[in-house]
């Protein structure tokens, strides 16, 4: 009999925070256990952008634009302090993020190839401000998917990823 208590506690609690973490849309970068600084992006359309992380401090500036990539370049409890392309930063909801990791044109014109290639045939072009999801790079080029269309694009023209690393 003790042992079918102990198996029921086990299978309660197992259930209990297997639905905790289901119920935390991002539940490891938002406790704050992932490196700083890394790259996210913007959950919603409208995102208030605070002066200090708490709802006490005023509202600085508004995202009006869903899967913006932002940096994270600082938490305080449930508050992520993020920059824009722009350089310009102020504390958000950790809630008003995503981990879905998408890159932004920087260029006036990028060119999407086939392969990672500068001689590979172009794919698509995408101007700048255009937002793709990222799906995976190497040290000189990225993967990302633009409106449907997937193709490599030269790094150092999209902003969300660091020009040192291997993302995805």
């Amino acid at each position: 009999m003790t042992n079918r208590k102990s198996a029921r506690r086990t299978v309660l609690a197992i259930a209990l925070m297997a639905a905790s973490l289901l119920a935390s849309p991002n539940p490891a970068w938002a406790e704050g256990d992932l490196p700083l600084p890394r790259f996210v992006s913007v959950r919603a359309g409208e995102v208030n952008v605070r002066t200090g992380p708490g709802v006490r401090y005023p509202i600085d500036w508004v995202f009006v634009r869903r899967d913006l990539p932002v940096e994270i370049v600082a938490e305080y409890e449930t508050w992520r302090q993020i920059r824009d392309h722009q350089g310009t930063t102020g504390w958000v909801h950790q809630s008003m993020l995503s981990g879905k990791r998408t890159v932004l044109m920087q260029d006036k014109l990028v060119t999407l190839r086939r392969t990672a290639n500068g001689g590979a045939p172009p794919v698509a072009r995408a101007e700048a401000g255009v937002i793709g999801e990222l799906v995976e790079c190497d040290s000189v080029w990225c993967r990302v998917e633009v409106a449907g269309i997937r193709g490599w694009a030269e790094k150092e023209k999209l902003w969300g990823v660091y020009p040192d690393a291997d993302d995805r």
